[in-house]
């Protein structure tokens, strides 16, 4: 029996999707939710945009899983979605906003409760008595710099990094989703390290990682 999350695994529970089996796919998206969301964070910025780009991301996925030739190929498939909707929502704000509009509503929402959302999270680490350099900015401002460092790192690097910083994974879910084993996983995590506190500026260290966050995702039934 092929262990849960292994590339064997994943290869198996894709050609079940591509033949309609829901519950494979439903252990496709717990299994790359996390390395999807990172992907999208990464272009959006936004956590609460990311969230909804990520539920889109895995809808269109299950709509066109018959697309897919190569089981084994899913991540990069997925991946390849995943990029395209941010295109896609990307090219569809800039529209509204060149015929004079505002941002779609649910962007607009997502966005202003992203906003409050930060707004009570700094006002509750004011009760910190010691923040280092990185908690005295705002976590608006922390999220652009760390996506900026994250940004000029080489791509293997960059989604470990990824993945713990912005998505919560942790050590287990990466070496999973990205397919590493523990030496590969903890000399990227070493080196990725060092060259983001680089670019963080010496005194400063990277951000605590995010608690895991619970990604939801429900596949209604075709009309």
């Amino acid at each position: 029996m092929n262990e849960p999350g292994s590339p064997l695994q994943q290869a198996a529970d894709a050609k079940r999707a591509i033949a309609g089996d829901r519950a494979a796919f439903v252990w496709l998206v717990n299994s790359t939710a996390r390395l999807v969301l990172a992907t999208i964070l990464l272009d959006v910025r936004d956590p609460h945009w990311a969230d909804d780009l990520t539920q889109e991301t895995f809808l269109k996925a299950w709509r066109s899983i018959g697309t897919l030739n190569d089981p084994s190929r899913f991540n990069a498939w997925l991946i390849g979605i995943a990029k395209s909707v941010c295109v896609d929502a990307h090219r569809h704000n800039q529209r509204i906003k060149r015929g004079g509009g505002t941002e779609t509503s649910t962007v607009a929402r997502l966005k202003r409760v992203g906003q409050e959302s930060e707004q009570n999270t700094d006002s509750a680490s004011l009760e910190d008595p010691s923040p280092g350099p990185l908690d005295r900015l705002s976590q608006a401002d922390q999220r652009e710099r760390l996506i900026e460092a994250l940004k000029s790192l080489p791509d293997a690097q960059r989604d470990v990094l990824s993945l713990r910083y912005l998505a919560g994974a942790d050590y287990d879910t990466i070496a999973k989703q990205l397919n590493l084993s523990d030496g590969a996983l903890r000399g990227l995590l070493h080196r990725g390290l060092a060259a983001l506190r680089e670019r963080l500026g010496r005194r400063e260290t990277a951000p605590p990682a995010p608690r895991q966050r619970r990604t939801m995702f429900n596949l209604k039934p075709e009309p």
